[in-house]
């Protein structure tokens, strides 16, 4: 179990973090008004809507399939014995491990409307209880199975123009596929609503969005993610990808390579890492995305 060491080492990285992001912006913000030419500003993503991948646009009349893995790790898993089926509602700090097989689908309905599903087809995680947890719960804990089943709708309210930037809105569906299971899926309806703008600029893209987010097993509505992410395409075959992404005390920033090698594909890599102590350790992804 960790003690108070990882919220002083943790500091550090998300300030770092934070700053990493704000210092390019302002910088690209101040070259851009010196410069008379106007500025491309869909040179890194297109005319495409915003989907929940990372840098990632769907167009009219357009299919994307991407199949990818995930792996999770967490080495400071906060729990309650009761939410994982046994008696006990103190908070402990367990480690926890997911790999999961997903596949996700986004079709563009319209200029304005696209829709997507995103289900892990197959996954499997562990769980070890902390050792000054008493509880009747297993030290050891292992599910496999279905995970999340989720569909969104995306909608662009206008696009960007020399004024104003893009804005767009969406609303998330989680369905409940696993009401035995207390690791993998999820057992009650939830939602979200969010809401999102993206600029862009010479030195980059910028995109912001955040939504508020509902448990039905708790019955209340809360903060949902929130995300700042930032996009460069390098070359044609190359676009960089940096997120800072949060949920409720949970904060994670993820870096992304795209390959695209291919006009009907591209290779993405990313790996997230967390800077909050509650975030997890270590979430690398790799997957091809295809485009129909």
């Amino acid at each position: 179990m960790r003690g108070s060491q990882p919220n002083q080492r943790r500091s550090a990285p998300l300030k770092a973090a934070v700053l990493s992001m704000l210092v390019p912006i302002a910088a690209g913000a101040w070259l851009e008004a010196q410069a008379s030419p106007a500025v491309d500003r869909l040179a890194d993503r297109g005319p495409g809507l915003s989907t929940s991948l990372f840098g990632t646009y769907v167009e009219r009349g357009e299919l994307l399939v991407y199949p990818f893995y995930e792996y999770t790790k967490s080495g400071y898993f906060e729990y309650q014995p009761r939410e994982l089926g046994y008696p006990g509602s103190e908070d402990y700090r367990g480690e926890f491990v997911e790999e999961e097989y997903l596949l996700f689908l986004a079709y563009g309905i319209s200029d304005r409307l696209a829709v997507e599903l995103e289900a892990a087809v197959y996954t499997k995680a562990t769980f070890d209880k902390a050792n000054d947890d008493p509880s009747a719960l297993p030290a050891h804990l292992e599910e496999s199975g279905l995970g999340d089943v989720e569909t969104q709708l995306r909608w662009r309210w206008s696009e960007e123009t020399e004024e104003r930037p893009e804005m767009f809105s969406f609303v998330k569906i989680v369905f409940p596929l696993q009401k035995d299971k207390v690791l993998v899926g999820t057992s009650d309806w939830e939602g979200e609503v969010g809401f999102g703008v993206t600029r862009g600029y010479r030195w980059g893209t910028i995109t912001a969005r955040a939504s508020v987010a509902w448990d039905g097993e708790d019955q209340r509505a809360e903060l949902g993610e929130y995300a700042f992410e930032y996009l460069k395409r390098l070359s044609p075959s190359w676009r960089l990808v940096a997120t800072f992404e949060g949920e409720g005390e949970d904060m994670v920033v993820v870096g992304e390579a795209q390959w695209h090698f291919a006009p009907w594909g591209f290779l993405k890599l990313n790996c997230g890492f967390g800077i909050s102590e509650k975030a997890e350790d270590l979430a690398p992804e790799v997957g091809v995305l295809f485009r129909f």
